[in-house]
């Protein structure tokens, strides 16, 4: 090769080599269109404010279901036999309804005795009548003595006591032949029957109860600070054990609180033919003069570790969880007691999946309302 051709290829060859180190030691220009990098929302959020409303005061409680007043129907008298049976446990009974019959013939059978007494005895009452007349024809003239005149005078009283007692006698048996029939002393519903038929009784002996008018009451235990606010004529919601609500009125406020518990029953009448039943447990409110509330939907509220919490919305769009303190419920919202202001905007839901200080996109809210 030719002196000169071999030092043209060498140039060229350093030329090469030179610019593929400089492409690797000389940093690539940044792209034009590059921004400086932002946060990226999270979520898309509605926002509310808290609103102040009149709500009625709450006290919430729980106690058991009772009878207004039961009734005790008992036998009156006894040695008699039940010959029929005519009213069962839930049976819907009048006042003077038979319940059951006892057998009369024993019965019948003093009646009749006691009648010929009374027979008798009014026969003897004739008699001394008549022997006291012609004593007082003869000894007028003077055929017997004032003493004699004076014994058939009182053999007249004796007689009419006789027959006083006879008569008596025959009430009180016919009042016996009457409780043969036992009988319903009020309108309402039979809860509870002894009474079997055949059983030979004793005066005193339970057959039936009676729960008066059918009229079942919520008797809710509270505390003596809860008890100062309660007031007859108050409406309380009773929740029954199925889900059913029923509302009732405060009937009666106990006057002293029991010295083992510290508590005192406050007792609520229900409506009649209600789905109460005697014996539930139930839990309730009572309903308290109306106050001033600050309040938030109820979706607006996270539960976490056992706390609540909300998600306030700053200016920058980031969120803030604020721990509050809540109180009365009613319907979809919540009281707000303490921890929030009532100018500060919060997310209306899904702050379960929200973390303290992330960013969200506030949306406008379609016609929520609170």
């Amino acid at each position: 090769m030719k002196p000169w051709l071999r030092n043209s290829l060498l140039v060229a060859a350093g030329v090469v080599l030179v610019g593929v180190l400089s492409s690797r030691c000389t940093p690539a220009p940044p792209p034009e269109n590059d921004a400086p990098s932002e946060t990226v929302s999270s979520l898309s959020v509605e926002v509310v404010k808290p609103q102040r409303q009149q709500w009625p005061g709450v006290l919430q409680a729980s106690g058991a279901l009772a009878a207004w007043q039961e009734a005790v129907i008992n036998a009156e008298t006894s040695g008699l036999r039940i010959a029929s049976l005519n009213a069962d446990v839930g049976s819907q009974v009048k006042k003077g309804q038979v319940l059951a019959t006892l057998a009369p013939e024993t019965v019948q059978a003093q009646e009749q005795k006691q009648l010929a007494a009374v027979a008798q005895a009014r026969a003897n009452l004739e008699e001394a009548r008549s022997n006291d007349r012609r004593a007082n024809v003869v000894g007028q003239g003077g055929s017997l003595s004032d003493q004699q005149r004076e014994q058939y005078r009182i053999q007249v009283a004796v007689a009419k006591a006789a027959l006083a007692s006879a008569e008596a006698d025959l009430r009180a048996t016919r009042i016996n032949l009457g409780q043969t029939r036992i009988l319903a002393v009020d309108d309402g519903v039979i809860s509870s029957r002894t009474a079997l038929l055949g059983k030979v009784l004793a005066a005193g002996d339970e057959l039936f109860r009676l729960i008066r008018g059918n009229r079942i009451e919520w008797q809710a235990e509270l505390d003596a600070r809860q008890l100062s606010q309660v007031r007859i004529g108050q409406v309380a919601r009773v929740q029954l054990p199925d889900g059913q609500q029923v509302t009732g009125q405060v009937r009666l406020v106990s006057p002293v609180l029991d010295a083992k518990t510290s508590r005192a029953l406050v007792y609520v009448a229900l409506p009649v033919g209600s789905p109460a039943q005697a014996g539930m447990y139930a839990s309730g409110r009572i309903d308290l003069p109306t106050r001033d509330a600050l309040t938030l939907p109820d979706s607006a509220v996270v539960l976490r570790d056992g706390r609540s919490y909300v998600f306030s919305v700053g200016a920058d769009q980031h969120v803030k969880q604020q721990l509050v303190t809540l109180g009365r419920r009613q319907q979809q919202a919540v009281e707000v007691l303490s921890g929030l202001d009532a100018d500060t905007p919060v997310v209306r839901s899904g702050g379960a999946f929200l973390a303290d200080g992330a960013k969200v996109t506030v949306v406008p809210a379609e016609g929520a309302t609170l």
